[in-house]
């Protein structure tokens, strides 16, 4: 198996579900994903089979409050579903992810469109959709806030947009990091930058900051 690169100011890096395609540029500090065709994590709450092809690369999620955010964006044509993920996982039946997704083909506005959305799971999927991201990238932010968890997006970095606040059940240790999934595609090339591990969380989890 490949040697994993470290990452500027984040402890060392493993895989939850085995190796995947990656890249790092140090130059320009950007992480790459490549998902595997069919790859996803969903726990479908409809009772379609579950999905857990697709790996995070990630670490222990730190003791206390913290903050993971990463500018996120998809190279090449776009599937249904497929996204730059931050995520959150603990076992099959307990995990969350903040998605750049892209939405199902339809007549309505939100749909063929890259959007933000995000998925809390126990034992099933909360799955929901945000906002509809109209540039080719958006900033995604998870934090740790007491028991609980926070999911944000920005179009900026600076102001941060509230999309959930959730815990997450079970006792197992959480791991913290980056995915690329392609539940319906050949493949998703997914791309972090800016990336930044905090300690602390936002104080009011509404107010942009």
């Amino acid at each position: 198996m490949p040697e994993l690169p470290a990452l500027p100011g984040l402890p060392a890096l493993r895989w939850t579900h085995g190796a995947s395609g990656i890249d790092y540029d140090s130059g320009l500090a950007e992480l790459t994903l490549t998902a595997a065709a069919g790859t996803d994590w969903i726990n479908d709450s409809l009772g379609a089979p579950g999905n857990h092809g697709a790996t995070l690369l990630g670490f222990d999620a730190p003791e206390g409050d913290f903050t993971l955010s990463a500018h996120v964006t998809v190279v090449g044509r776009r599937t249904t579903f497929d996204a730059a993920v931050l995520g959150l996982w603990r076992d099959d039946d307990h995990w969350a992810k903040l998605c750049f997704e892209f939405s199902p083909p339809g007549p309505a506005a939100r749909q063929g469109a890259a959007m933000v959305v995000s998925v809390v799971t126990d034992r099933y999927s909360d799955d929901a959709n945000s906002t509809v991201v109209e540039a080719d990238g958006v900033f995604l932010r998870l934090s740790r806030v007491g028991a609980a968890f926070a999911f944000h997006a920005s179009v900026d970095g600076v102001s941060w947009d509230f999309v959930r606040s959730f815990r997450l059940a079970g006792s197992k240790p959480i791991t913290v990091g980056f995915l690329s999934q392609a539940p319906l595609g050949p493949t998703c090339d997914a791309r972090f930058r800016d990336i930044r591990l905090l300690e602390g969380a936002p104080q009011d989890l509404r107010d942009g900051s």
